[in-house]
């Protein structure tokens, strides 16, 4: 029996934004996953392994290299595999497009937990960063709030102003803190160490998503964020120890792990907005977990026909 291995393009073909939250939701009420990261640095570059076990669901082990420097040389900043294995067995089932996985889970998770905590009304949404997963949050977004107008800010406005031309409608803003302000849904992915965005910009009602740091030394947003906010996690195990959104807050006594109100595991009712007032912050952290879930959904699809 041959594996089949899933490319970019036919297996993209096949989903839909709104069952992969589906997806994620049912895979959190399974089994715990078990999690094993494996972080390796040299400089700015950085290798991931990470491999996720949930008892019914399978195995998966994504391998991921991220060389900030590539794109000088017209190369991808991040490439990797991830290999799919069958829960009874152990046999591998299929060999997944990395970055179908990777745009699917990046997106899929925070539009997960925006479904959840941003105002149904919502209707300015503001992307931070006009890379590649900025992009994945344009067609994601839009497709859980299909009425909502979309302002794209990113450092450099060229960028900007390309992402824009591939999504007619979308605003180019010059002035971050405004479009903050302005914004009722404001979901960032850079790859910045200083915090961009200011607790002092943020008004009541808002829901932030912040997805860009990965590593012990960046952060997105300052701690005056997260002591405006309540504040959510995909996952306590997989954002705490090694991500600076964080760590670096934790460490200096600004935030406490304890102030985290909830992650996917949690009851729902515990991972839900109390009220149109309060400002939300949620963490992605795109744990190995979702990756096996995300991959999981993909094979589904792609067995469907």
């Amino acid at each position: 029996m041959s594996v089949p291995v899933i490319p970019f393009a036919e297996g993209e073909a096949r989903l839909d934004w709104l069952a992969l939250c589906d997806a994620f939701e049912a895979g959190h009420r399974m089994p715990r996953a078990e999690i094993g990261d494996t972080f390796l640095y040299r400089g700015a570059d950085t290798l991931l392994s990470r491999a996720a076990w949930i008892d019914g669901l399978g195995i998966a082990v994504k391998t991921a290299t991220i060389f900030p420097g590539n794109g000088a040389h017209g190369l991808a900043s991040v490439n990797g595999g991830v290999n799919l294995y069958a829960d009874d067995t152990g046999l591998l089932e299929a060999i997944v497009d990395f970055h179908l996985v990777t745009k699917w889970k990046t997106a899929g998770d925070s539009l997960t937990a925006a479904r959840r905590l941003a105002r149904p009304d919502s209707r300015e949404i503001l992307i931070v960063g006009a890379g590649t997963v900025g992009r994945s949050l344009r067609e994601a977004y839009g497709t859980a709030f299909p009425d909502a107008r979309f302002t794209l800010w990113n450092r450099s406005r060229v960028r900007a102003d390309e992402m824009a031309a591939d999504f007619p409608g979308t605003v180019v803003a010059d002035d971050l803190e405004a479009a903050v302000r302005a914004a009722d849904i404001v979901t960032s992915a850079t790859m910045t160490k200083a915090p961009l965005i200011r607790g002092d910009w943020l008004r009541p009602g808002q829901h932030l998503d912040l997805i860009g740091a990965f590593r012990p030394d960046m952060r997105e947003a300052d701690d005056a964020a997260l002591a405006r906010a309540r504040v959510f996690v995909d996952s306590r195990d997989t954002t705490l120890g090694h991500i600076g959104e964080l760590k670096i807050p934790v460490e200096a006594g600004a935030f406490r792990a304890e102030d985290i109100v909830a992650d996917y595991y949690d009851p729902p009712d515990r991972f839900r907005r109390e009220s149109d007032e309060e400002i939300t912050l949620f963490k992605n952290g795109g744990g190995a977990h979702l990756d096996l879930m995300c991959a999981r959904y993909i094979l589904s699809r792609w067995q469907a026909g």
